[in-house]
């Protein structure tokens, strides 16, 4: 089983950007969007996969199946990768969502949230010397007891149902800006602070919040797990 870790955060609030000091030779990048990385150097680290480039690690793609195939590709034939990083990923509920949104009845509802669960499913069982990443937009939602708690966002209740995508998760790390005298500093949340979804075993970081660099995140994950 893969380590899975999933990052939830606003956009602009430092997900993407945590990809920085990943080692590119050893990463693959699903980005469902097709956007532009926000880091320097971005073209020369991550080129993208198709035909003509097969040791490419940046696969534009949004569709559900061909996701989970791409999953398959790179846990069968490509073991250099040790991290696989599904970045933006409420765009594959999104944009099958927006596909589909003249079909009527609540088919499609049901279809969305059972192909992002295949594809959860598929990454959290890639073989085991891979980090399994997906990063994800937030939403205010409200719990048993009608308190407001932000948590993964979904394209609708229906879906919620069906799929409760942090439990799928055994870390759920938020993103966080805050403000200083000369700037802005950039963190992980590494737990539930009263007000979100976030968890990651006891002791496995030194405090509620940490940087937001994967690779520091990945280091202490395996010092935990070693």
């Amino acid at each position: 089983m893969a380590q899975e870790i999933l990052i939830i955060g606003q956009s602009g609030t430092g997900k993407s950007t945590s990809l920085t000091e990943l080692d590119s030779t050893t990463t693959a990048i699903i980005n469902p969007a097709k956007k532009a990385l926000p880091f320097k150097g971005f073209k020369s680290k991550y080129k993208e996969w198709n035909k003509e480039n097969p040791t490419g690690n940046l696969f534009n793609v949004d569709n559900a199946a061909q996701i989970i195939q791409v999953l398959d590709y790179i846990d069968t034939k490509r073991p250099e990768i040790r991290n696989v990083i599904i970045d933006d990923a409420n765009y594959i509920m999104a944009f099958e969502y927006i596909k589909r949104a003249k079909e009527t009845g609540f088919q499609k509802f049901t279809d969305i949230g059972v192909n992002y669960s295949n594809i959860i499913t598929k990454g959290c069982g890639l073989r085991e010397n891979i980090n399994f990443i997906v990063m994800m937009h937030p939403e205010v939602d409200t719990d048993a007891l009608g308190n407001k708690i932000i948590k993964a966002k979904s394209v609708g209740k229906l879906v919620d149902q069906y799929l409760n995508i942090e439990g799928m998760f055994s870390i759920v790390l938020y993103t966080k800006v805050i403000k200083l005298e000369k700037g802005l500093d950039y963190v992980f949340i590494t737990q539930n602070d009263g007000s979100n979804t976030g968890k990651s075993p006891r002791g496995m970081f030194d405090a509620l919040e940490i940087k937001n660099d994967l690779s520091f995140v990945i280091k202490k994950i395996e010092e935990y797990n070693n």
